[in-house]
């Protein structure tokens, strides 16, 4: 039995029975994306509603989220960052925490759900699949607040070269009502923006378009039942607008890249994990190894 205090990070495997791994290439084959969803991601920069839970499993998830999130849970100080509320405003809250998988068993198994790393790795460019780090975000209904358009690159230029994906998952249903995701198509293209407050002027990031881009800039709404997930390129522009809705919009994201990721900073990559020195390969406890192509083939 795997206590609450216990630091999850320490194992590179299922803890649970929430998924079941694949045991043959066979197996492994009804999680894989198709042809034409891969060229759509490459096209636009995205690919939206990839079921990735059963509702089931959601369930189990946002009973861990409420049980995690309360500063009274034993495992809470595991989390490497946790802001009840990100955005200044007490009218407007984003609750955005990083490093759930330390902490509850669930959160811990979501990394290897097969469907996901399937997906990631093709997405990827069928390379090997290491984790970088997941995010909660939660907006209460009512009064939930934005996140301002970015690109998540922007905030992991410490880590090179970039070659990142992030996974979106819905434990609720999302609408624009209730602040869905939002992509600005074709985006990816336009190469590194400067970051905005993440959590702040919803529009902080239009200074830093050209005028061409200005004119591209069209957002679509990304809505998505629950247990359903979006993936994104490191470079897509994005962001959500506030829940003013009477239901809340809870997500959790898993950040990846390719395998031979390597550090770029002499610095703490996260709060409280050991230094990876410049020129690294991110490894070890905190980035372990999710996927491995090759092995599935055997």
């Amino acid at each position: 039995m795997i206590l609450q205090t216990t630091d999850l990070s320490g194992y590179h495997e299922l803890v649970s029975d929430l998924f079941t791994q694949p045991r043959s290439s066979e197996e492994w084959e009804q999680y894989r994306l198709s042809e034409e969803q891969v060229s759509f991601f490459n096209e636009n920069g995205y690919l939206a509603n990839i079921k990735l839970l059963e509702p089931w499993q959601v369930d189990i998830l946002n009973k861990e989220l409420t049980l995690s999130t309360n500063p009274a849970h034993p495992g809470h100080h595991l989390f490497y960052e946790f802001h009840s509320n990100e955005s200044a405003d007490p009218n407007a809250v984003l609750m955005h925490a990083l490093g759930a998988w330390r902490v509850t068993v669930g959160f811990h198994d979501v990394l290897w759900n097969p469907a996901f790393v399937m997906a990631a790795s093709q997405l990827l460019g069928n390379s090997a699949v290491r984790f970088w780090h997941d995010q909660l975000f939660c907006k209460p209904a009512r009064h939930g607040g934005v996140v301002a358009w970015h690109q998540d690159y922007s905030y992991w230029t410490r880590t090179v070269p970039m070659q990142h994906l992030t996974c979106w998952t819905g434990l609720d249903d999302a609408s624009v009502e209730n602040g869905c995701l939002y992509y600005v198509p074709k985006s990816h293209r336009w190469g590194l923006l400067d970051k905005p407050e993440l959590a702040g002027d919803m529009d902080g990031i239009m200074p830093y378009l050209t005028e061409e881009q200005k004119a591209e800039f069209k957002p679509v709404p990304i809505e998505m039942k629950k247990g359903y997930a979006t993936f994104h390129h490191p470079l897509m522009v994005h962001g959500s607008y506030e829940n003013k809705s009477e239901r809340s919009r809870r997500a959790f994201v898993l950040n990846v890249f390719s395998d031979g990721t390597t550090s770029q900073t002499d610095e703490e990559l996260l709060a409280g994990v050991p230094i990876i020195t410049r020129d690294e390969k991110l490894d070890g406890q905190f980035f372990p190894l999710l996927y491995e192509p090759e092995l599935i083939t055997k």
